[in-house]
């Protein structure tokens, strides 16, 4: 009897220490920080630095814009004014103040592509040239001695009305309609009918 109370004193004693060394796990809810903002000032901030981002690209994508897609004065028929190398409008009393008879000289035409007038007899001729050549869209420039205009990037060749006499360029230049307006502004239109120097419909259509 006095070994069986022994035997559970043993026991109680071991369960005792075992329970001692088992330490405690205290849970804490983590505290809120203060530095955290909440969604209301999470929002403002957003809307803050998309307006300092957005504002300074706003501001230089307008000029690019601008210059890449100049605005154009139209005509009474809703057509283009030409315009000379410095952006300025031309009138017919002006330009053959300074252009002679046969002179074929570029302004910004529709669409602000090359466009040459043609002078003929004291006057401007009823059509203009767009001189992006038909092949690669260089700029083909009018070579007088030759009467024609000549590519120098692959070698094609139009006639003094812009039809094409030599490849590799496999269509004559584009035409545009020449009208002059009440302010005596040259102003261009496109063209729509039949191609006069072939007879086929306009390609640039």
């Amino acid at each position: 009897m006095a070994l069986s109370l022994k035997s559970s004193a043993s026991c109680c004693a071991v369960r005792s220490t075992r329970a001692a060394r088992v330490p405690r796990v205290n849970v804490r809810a983590a505290a809120v920080s203060a530095d955290v903002p909440d969604m209301e000032k999470r929002k403002t901030m957003n809307l803050l630095l998309a307006s300092g981002v957005g504002l300074p690209i706003g501001v230089m994508t307008v000029p690019f814009a601008v210059f890449f897609y100049p605005p154009s004065v139209g005509g009474d028929g809703g057509g283009t004014v030409a315009r000379d190398a410095l952006g300025n409008d031309i009138t017919l009393k002006s330009w053959l103040k300074t252009h002679p008879l046969g002179d074929r000289n570029l302004t910004q035409g529709l669409k602000g592509d090359p466009t040459y007038l043609i002078v003929k007899d004291g006057e401007i001729e009823s059509y203009g040239l767009n001189s992006v050549c038909t092949h690669l869209g260089c700029v083909v420039p009018w070579v007088p001695s030759e009467n024609k205009f000549k590519c120098p990037c692959h070698g094609s060749q139009y006639n003094s009305e812009g039809k094409v006499v030599r490849g590799p360029a496999p269509l004559s230049l584009a035409l545009a309609h020449i009208d002059i307006d009440e302010s005596d502004h040259v102003v261009f239109n496109t063209w729509t009918e039949t191609d006069f120097r072939t007879g086929d419909a306009p390609w640039w259509k």
